[in-house]
């Protein structure tokens, strides 16, 4: 059974701070992971049809992908309401997950508006991934379906007539103006009893309470204020809440190029976006999600610096293997379908960098230190001290042979900076000061000679490359060269005029033989479009940097969320969604042109 493909845009997000689910605008959930970000999808028709999971509540009579008239988060929250006008009436659907007491619940209200509309509820449960169809039977006047290790219980309150039909839960059910039926999904393991139930309308106010008091802490006060609000409650919905981890994005595999192999699993917490995730963090007032970040990278960070991974799972797990999922045929055909990443064993060496600048920022933000915090630093500068020289993968995980990445040597010299600035600042902590101005000059040294085009003006992306990078645009940000420097200047310049698409940035150029050794394309990245917001501003252009901003502003989908990615040709977003790194870059570049530093 198939059904249309709804744009990746298509989608908003609702989550309960452990996992989360994607609703499309026609009321499906097509995506739906339990009981964690990164455990086996009980939902997955994103990535396949119908069969293969989903839920969708609907008036009765409307086609399958039909899409609501139209939806909105309610302020300040992770609640979606879609509306429904049909010519019998309007009905609302509130989508939500309540923070968990001991299981997660997916809840979906239904509530009349005016009129009498008859609603039709679709509920098939496909455990790993869609691939496994459970057995289904009444049991205390609920449904209960069971697999393997997976049991899952689907009531409705007042309860509504329900049947099986095609492996399916059907619902169907007539709701007046004021009148409401809640239904709740709740999963456990099999092994264990069930849960004790949830007033799914107690729920909901406890949850709106929930949201509306953590987003009141929010000290930003300059424009773009909805915008950036919106982005930091994505960001927290993307936030494993028992470790604090914050995941790349809510799904995997949604591809980079329709119909391409640039599909990869993004549920997992990268070390890369750790300085700019602090950042936001720290600057809009969200100090709890700053420490507890912090505390999940020193935990991730602790042991052999020679074994520091790009990334982790998300409670710090170092084993993600990439497997492949062939009963998938991926979104919009876009095969293969990934799980876990093998991009985990790479040899980045930036993370070294960004791993001590994190921390560096934490401690002069005031954030109350941890004593083995700079005895971990210690550590990663010795193995950076004898290890910078090396060619790695780089920021973008490339997947063709090691180089000299000029962003990989500029980390090393902000790791060898932040630890002088740190010893500077204080004098009564052991660490050789002299030592690492010596390493931060001869990196300096090495990448202006190495990394930097005379002829062009411009840094490249890496030793002996024509090609450029857009990561380049990051460093007047981390202050490897001041904003005025001529070559800073040439690089903003080269970047946006040889990796711009209509106006937008991509990381790298794909065309002819690509740096990543994959075929195919992708689109703007949106980070990087973030950045060039930053760079543009810091170099003197900020009507420019506001007009970029803005239309950056414009790709966001109708609840505000973005993807990874951007195709400005066909107006469509790309890449697993929503996308952190993105959301980071919006709430960091608001910041910045409203003149808030968002610090090194």
């Amino acid at each position: 059974m198939t059904h249309p493909t709804q744009a990746i845009e298509d989608y908003a997000l609702i989550g309960d701070l452990m996992t989360s689910a994607l609703v499309g605008r026609d009321g499906s959930i097509d995506w739906l992971c339990l009981p964690r970000f990164d455990s086996a999808a009980c939902f997955a028709a994103l990535l396949g049809d119908q069969e293969n999971g989903h839920w969708r509540i609907a008036p009765s009579g409307v086609a399958d992908g039909e899409p609501c008239t139209r939806r909105a988060y309610v302020d300040g929250s992770l609640v979606l309401e879609s509306y429904w006008e049909t010519p019998d009436g309007t009905v609302k659907v509130i989508d939500f997950m309540p923070q968990r007491d001991t299981a997660p619940d997916v809840m979906r209200i239904v509530e009349g508006v005016s009129g009498r509309v008859t609603l039709h509820s679709t509920l098939r449960l496909r455990f790993d991934y869609g691939h496994v169809v459970p057995w289904v039977r009444r049991s205390e006047g609920d449904r209960v379906a069971v697999a393997g290790p997976d049991s899952a219980w689907f009531r409705s309150e007042p309860p509504v007539r329900t049947w099986g039909e095609e492996n399916s839960t059907c619902s169907e059910f007539t709701v007046g103006a004021g009148e409401k039926v809640a239904f709740v999904l709740t999963w456990h393991p099999s092994h264990e009893p069930r849960p004790a139930p949830v007033d799914p309308y107690a729920a909901l106010e406890q949850s709106l309470a929930d949201w509306r008091e953590w987003a009141s802490q929010c000290h930003y006060e300059g424009p773009y204020k909805e915008a950036v609000i919106r982005s930091l409650i994505t960001l927290k919905g993307l936030t494993y809440a028992p470790t604090g981890g914050i995941v790349a994005a809510a799904t995997t595999s949604l591809p980079e190029e329709l119909g391409g192999v640039r599909n990869w699993d993004y549920r997992y917490c990268w070390l890369r976006d750790s300085t700019l995730t602090l950042g936001a963090l720290l600057a809009t007032g969200f100090l709890d999600e700053a420490r507890a970040w912090r505390a999940w990278l020193l935990r991730a960070a602790a042991g052999d610096p020679a074994d520091l991974q790009i990334m982790y799972g998300i409670a710090g797990e170092r084993r993600m293997p990439e497997t492949d999922l062939p009963w998938l045929r991926g979104y919009a055909s876009s095969a293969p379908v990934r799980v876990g990443n093998a991009a985990v064993d790479q040899l980045q060496l930036d993370v070294y960098g960004e791993v001590i600048d994190s921390l560096h920022l934490a401690r002069s933000s005031g954030l109350p230190a941890e004593r083995h915090a700079w005895r971990i630093q210690l550590a990663l500068l010795d193995f950076l001290e004898k290890n910078w020289r090396r060619p790695d993968e780089g920021l973008w995980e490339v997947r063709g042979p090691r180089r000299h990445f000029v962003h990989s040597k500029v980390m090393a010299w902000v790791a060898a900076d932040r630890a002088v600035r740190t010893l500077e600042g204080d004098p009564g902590i052991p660490g050789d000061v002299e030592r690492w101005r010596a390493i931060r000059d001869e990196v300096h040294a090495d990448v202006c000679e190495h990394g930097f085009d005379a002829e062009r003006g411009t840094f490249t992306q890496y030793y002996g490359s024509r090609e450029l990078d857009a990561a380049t645009l990051l460093i007047p940000r981390v202050g490897f060269l001041p904003p005025d420097d001529p070559r800073v200047i040439g690089t903003v310049d080269a970047v946006r005029e040889e990796l711009g698409r209509n106006g937008l940035v991509r990381r790298y150029s794909t065309e002819g033989p690509s740096v990543d050794g994959l075929p195919g394309d992708e689109g703007a990245f949106l980070a990087c479009s973030f950045w060039l917001v930053d760079a543009l501003h810091m170099t003197g252009r900020g009507k420019e940097a506001r007009e970029l901003f803005e239309r950056l502003l414009g790709v966001c989908n109708d609840v505000g969320l973005l993807a990874e990615e951007y195709d400005p040709v066909a107006g469509r977003q790309l890449g697993n969604f929503p996308q952190a790194f993105s959301h980071v870059g919006l709430v960091n570049s608001a910041l910045t042109l409203a003149g808030r530093d968002v610090a090194q």
